[in-house]
């Protein structure tokens, strides 16, 4: 399977401007459900506020002066009825869809990057019409305050800022709240001048400049000429239903309740407001004769300040006064509409920037920007250069928005377009050649056209022409390219997330980590994870690897390599080629920014004319050259780029190879992982099971070995066999504990304590313990303490004492003839164990393989010995886990030592020896009850046979139920509970028992080596718990505590007497200690074997090594247990 691209992930950060949604307010994204939370009425009041702008006077005013009276009415009929057309789906699908108008350009027949062009059309327009409207209000700030037309400007431009950083937040309070004093302010002076002159209205109708061509009009005035003229500037307010969208983008969904509503105000404040606009225009017209009429210039007549101070003049006849009026007006009218200028064009601007550079600082940083350019041109005047080509611009406006208009009010209907709108870069083309190229056909006609190549009708219709070509070119368009160009993709894994994620159909944006409704959320394939539309339109690492086929270069190969010849199609493709159209676009813009200069300048004289022409040209060429040589930097940095980040694709691709290939070899391993697991699971059941088994009949075994040993009326005869079944059974026992001590340390559930240990005694111990074995087998035993061995230190006897046990019996057991050696070094706080033989030794490829479970050496020359061959496993995994090392070096057939280090921490204080506990007989006090719970019948037996001996009462039950019933008819005083038995377990039994009220001690016994069922989260119900086998001394002690018993010991060895060494010394007993006979008799007290005592003691009395009183002050000491004490009187120097 091939690796999918994938880009390490980085988080974006965006900064206060461009976080904060209510700085933002949606510029770069679709406009959010939740923040539709303004009223149907609000929005749309915010919308209207746009049409105060008295530009449309203005315009109306130089249009009827330019070209009379009946035209101008006819263009602004017609230009009504086309912003209407167009308007109406362009409104209905922005507050549907909640999008900007370059949201709803991408959609609907651009593509991603071809609505970048209309984003720098649709900003020119929000700044030229800003310059407008702010020279005219500079200009009436001047005649009412008389401030500087250049610092009017600044004003102009300043004041706009602070309301527009906060979006429609604050806009729609400014716009709303300014709307009752506005439309109070124009409809007086609509009710005014239509009281006052009224009559003179059938005179404006038929109103004819004087600088008008009579003979070009037909008899009633109306010529085509000047109808194409008037409408060719009206058509430059087209535009403005931009700005309306991005107001109504804003509107609440439409809903069953509130339809007639929405559709009423969505219709006025969308398309509907070229019907206030017409009445403004009709009012600016009409004014603007009146001014004429009156002997005005056609300047001051068409000035809006001087239209409207006429007015009020009419209601208040002191010029003073009409002037403050009508400069309120003019104020609050182009406040009005220049703070949707700034506004509209920041959101174009950032749009338009950050397709190109893949940033966005921010919409404030664009709205500063977009004021700016606006203040420059009113600072130097070249807007009224701009207000020239209005017309031009006029034809390329009308091409877009019939495009789009085209696209939603025909294809979509027809299906020749998707049913929605889609604007995420993710999902889009680049370049939709349906509304890409119906814009290029529109506009590149109708300018032919204006231009006269076509002839004069063709030049007066040249809008009306490219229109009409929108609404023929798009659906054709679509119709030849089949509608796939609309979506490059989809995302249907969005849905699989939000089955996941899904918190009130919204999902976490894998970059920005912030949370975007469902419509605001693509998948990338680059980044594994849901994008958001504004993270996804900023991201440039991913080289559009979503959309391979969607990207403008495999566009231009697909379209142009069946058009081109492969020699003139590979030239496309190279450097050269790409350089020339980066270089001719530029060039293209600086001649035409030049040329817009040279019409501002408008010289008069020919030397005038020669001098500005040679200094443009060589500005020209200046600027060629530097524009030459930025280009060739900007493409050799593009492709280093490309280049770099292609390599760096390649190389993530093949880094993704290689994890997914280990990522399929861990798989396999955590396959073999958890099969041996399992596998080691099962064996830890299987042992569990079987040392419970053993361990039950083992307990009886063992428990009554322990009381025949115990039985003063044993015969002789008897008591060898007895211990030899007792020593088997700990021998079995032992295995047991071996088998579960691996599995323990294994699990992990193996603990380690640390005990104060007297570490002289432990190896004096292991010396006696293994010499004998040594001398019976007829090899040397030997052991060097190397150094000064601390009396006391901290470990876990216990397995200290295993360990050491293991090498030592293993040394002895594979060693023929010959000697063991125990070394034994103390430094550091690091004791170190040597065990040194010279038996068959190991051959080194079975080193590694005797430390496995069950594993030995076999082969000819080494004898079937018995065994269980856990022993060093054992002796390794003990180290391990306490932490020390083994070390093992053999040579075959010459001998092996097996080293082990651990840490033994040195202990300076001394410990107070226990005496050694002695045989309890009974106890004093009343008859004590206890309650034995087991289905082993041998069990019960075996505690009755311990127990009725010592005075105690004891009560069996087989099961839980026995008991419950038992109960009834006895109270005991402690109970004894099998862990394991049939129907109500013991632990059970034991909570009802509490349960009950039953507040005896409890003592649970289980053949659970694991002791599965104890828990130190939980209080348990018992209070003590033995695993079997059980010691009965462990057991009687256990007892006593919990009842408070009093124990009688054994008279016998109560009544024996401290040794007093001053009055019972025997000398002699040290001269023999090396006698044979002795030195097994010191193995058995050692091991606590009293018969093997007694038994050395009558032979060395046999044999003359000892007197009369020897052998009873040894009998004595025998008979008292008190072999330690008996060891010391021969081993006296």
């Amino acid at each position: 399977m091939k690796a999918t691209q994938h880009i390490f992930r980085v988080r974006r950060t965006y900064n206060v401007w461009v976080g904060n949604e209510t700085l933002e307010d949606y510029a770069l994204r679709f406009t959010a459900i939740k923040a539709r939370r303004w009223s149907i009425e609000h929005v749309a009041k915010t919308a209207l506020g746009a049409t105060a702008f008295l530009a449309l006077e203005a315009i109306a005013a130089a249009v009827t002066l330019s070209y009379g009276t009946l035209n101008a009415i006819a263009a602004m009929v017609a230009v009504a009825f086309v912003i209407l057309l167009t308007g109406f789906p362009i409104a209905y699908n922005a507050a549907k869809y909640g999008l900007d108008i370059d949201l709803l350009t991408r959609g609907a027949g651009f593509g991603y990057l071809g609505s970048t062009i209309t984003s720098l059309i649709y900003a020119s327009f929000t700044f030229i019409f800003f310059a407008i409207e702010g020279a005219i209000l500079a200009s009436a700030l001047q005649a009412l305050l008389g401030i500087p037309l250049w610092l009017g400007y600044i004003i102009c431009a300043v004041a706009v800022i602070p309301i527009v950083t906060h979006g429609i937040t604050i806009i729609s309070k400014f716009q709303v709240g300014t709307q009752t004093f506005w439309l109070l302010l124009q409809c007086t002076a609509l009710a005014v001048i239509t009281w006052f002159e009224f009559a003179r209205v059938s005179d404006w109708t038929v109103y004819v400049p004087a600088t008008t061509d009579v003979t070009t009009g037909t008899n009633n005035g109306f010529s085509l000429a000047l109808f194409g003229s008037s409408a060719a500037i009206l058509f430059s307010l087209v535009a403005q239903i931009g700005e309306q969208v991005d107001y109504l983008r804003f509107m609440p969904e439409k809903k069953r309740d509130n339809r007639r509503r929405w559709w009423f105000w969505l219709l006025l404040a969308g398309p509907g407001w070229i019907v206030i606009g017409l009445v403004k225009m009709l009012l600016g017209s009409f004014l603007a004769y009146l001014a004429i009429t009156a002997g005005d210039t056609p300047e001051r007549a068409a000035d809006p300040t001087y239209m409207y101070q006429m007015v009020f003049n009419y209601l208040t006849q002191s010029p003073t006064l009409s002037l403050v009026l009508a400069g309120l007006m003019v104020v609050v009218s182009q406040m009005k509409i220049n703070v949707t200028n700034a506004y509209a064009g920041s959101i174009a601007w950032s749009n338009f920037f950050s397709r190109l550079t893949h940033s966005h600082p921010g919409r404030v940083v664009w709205l500063v920007f977009n004021v700016a350019i606006a203040l420059l041109l009113m600072e130097l005047g070249m807007y009224r250069a701009l207000e020239a080509i209005l017309g031009l611009f006029a034809i390329v406006t009308l091409s877009w928005l019939g495009s789009l208009s085209a696209d939603l009010l025909i294809n979509k209907p027809l299906g020749l377009s998707p049913s929605y709108v889609e604007f995420k870069r993710a999902h889009l083309y680049d370049i939709n050649p349906v509304g890409t190229g119906s814009v290029i056909i529109a506009s590149g006609v109708g300018i032919l056209c204006y231009m006269g190549i076509f002839g004069d009708t063709p030049r007066h219709l040249a809008h009306f022409i490219s229109l009409g070509i929108c609404f023929v070119s798009v659906p054709a368009l679509a119709v030849i390219t089949r509608g796939r160009f609309y979506l490059a993709r989809q995302s249907p894994q969005i849905d699989d997330l939000l089955q996941v994620q899904d918190v009130d159909n919204t999902l976490e944006c894998c970059i920005c980590e912030s949370r975007f409704e469902r419509d605001d959320i693509a998948y990338c394939p680059a980044y594994q994870g849901a994008i958001c539309s504004l993270c996804c339109s900023l991201d440039s690492r991913c080289m559009d690897v979503c959309k391979p086929d969607g990207r403008l270069s495999n566009q231009l190969e697909q379209w142009l390599h069946p058009l081109l010849p492969a020699v003139v199609f590979t030239a496309v493709n190279r450097r050269v080629m790409r350089y020339a159209m980066m270089f001719t676009t530029a060039n293209l813009f600086s001649a035409a920014l030049l040329a817009l200069v040279y019409y501002h300048m408008q010289p008069a004289t020919t030397g005038e004319i020669a001098l500005l022409q040679q200094s443009l040209w060589t500005l020209f060429f200046i600027t060629l050259i530097i524009l030459g040589v930025i280009c060739w930097l900007h493409l050799l940095a593009s492709e280093s780029r490309e280049v770099a980040q292609q390599e760096s694709s390649r190389q993530t691709s093949r880094l993704l190879q290689e994890i997914e290939a280990h990522n399929l070899t861990d798989l396999e391993l955590q396959k073999a992982k958890d099969l041996a697991e399992r596998a080691n699971d099962a064996k830890s059941r299987y042992l569990s099971g079987i040392s419970h088994e053993l361990r039950t009949p083992l307990q009886a075994i063992l428990g009554y070995a322990q009381l025949l040993t115990q039985r003063a009326d044993m015969p002789e005869k008897h008591r060898n066999g007895i211990q030899i079944i007792k020593r088997s059974g700990e021998h079995l026992a032992g295995l047991i504990e071996g088998l579960l001590d691996i599995s323990k340390i294994e699990a992990g559930r193996l603990e380690i304590y640390r005990n104060r240990v007297k570490l002289p005694d432990l190896i004096d111990q292991m010396i006696q313990m293994f010499r004998t074995m040594a001398l019976e087998k007829g090899i040397e035993f030997s052991c060097h303490i190397h150094n000064k061995l601390p009396d006391y230190v901290t470990t876990d006897e216990k397995r200290l004492r295993q360990i050491l046990i293991n090498l030592l019996s293993n040394a002895i057991k594979y060693t023929h003839a010959g000697s063991v050696e125990f070394h034994v070094q103390y430094r550091s706080e690091v004791a170190e164990f040597s065990v040194v033989d010279t038996g068959v030794g190991i051959n080194e490829k079975d080193l590694h393989r005797i430390l496995d479970p069950f594993e030995r050496v076999r082969n000819i020359d080494v004898p079937n010995i018995p065994g269980t061959g856990l022993g060093l496993t054992i002796v390794r995994l003990l180290t391990e886990i306490m932490g020390g090392e083994l070390d093992i070096s053999s040579v075959p057939n010459e001998g092996s030592c097996f080293k082990v280090s651990l840490m033994l921490s040195r202990i300076s204080e001394p410990i107070v020896e226990t005496p050694p506990q002695r045989l309890i007989s009974g106890y004093s006090g009343a008859r004590k009850i206890i309650m034995v719970v087991d289905d082993d019948p041998i069990h019960r037996g075996l505690m009755g046979d311990l127990l009725h001996p010592l005075g105690l009462t004891t009560f069996e039950a087989r099961d839980a139920h026995d008991c419950l019933d038992a109960l009834k008819t006895v109270t005991p005083d402690i109970f004894l509970i099998d862990v394991s038995m049939p129907g109500i377990d013991g632990l059970a039994l034991a909570e009802m028992l509490r349960k009950k009220g039953f507040q005896q001690p409890i003592i649970m016994i289980s053949a659970d080596a694991h002791e599965r069922h104890r828990s130190t989260q939980t209080p348990s119900a018992h209070d003590d718990y033995l695993v079997k086998p059980i010691n009965n001394q462990q057991l009687l002690e256990s007892i006593g505590s919990l009842l408070s018993l009093d124990w009688i010991r054994n008279s016998d060895i109560a009544e024996v007497d401290p040794i007093n060494t001053a009055n019972d010394y025997h000398p002699g007993l040290a001269a023999i200690i090396d006698h044979a006979i002795v030195r097994e008799l010191l193995t058995y007290a050692d091991l606590g074997y009293k018969r093997g005592v007694n038994s050395k003691l009558e032979e060395l009395a046999s044999s003359g090594l000892l007197d009369e009183k020897a052998l009873a002050y040894c009998q004595q000491l025998a008979s008292a247990m008190q072999f330690s004490t008996l060891a010391k009187a021969f081993r006296a120097t």
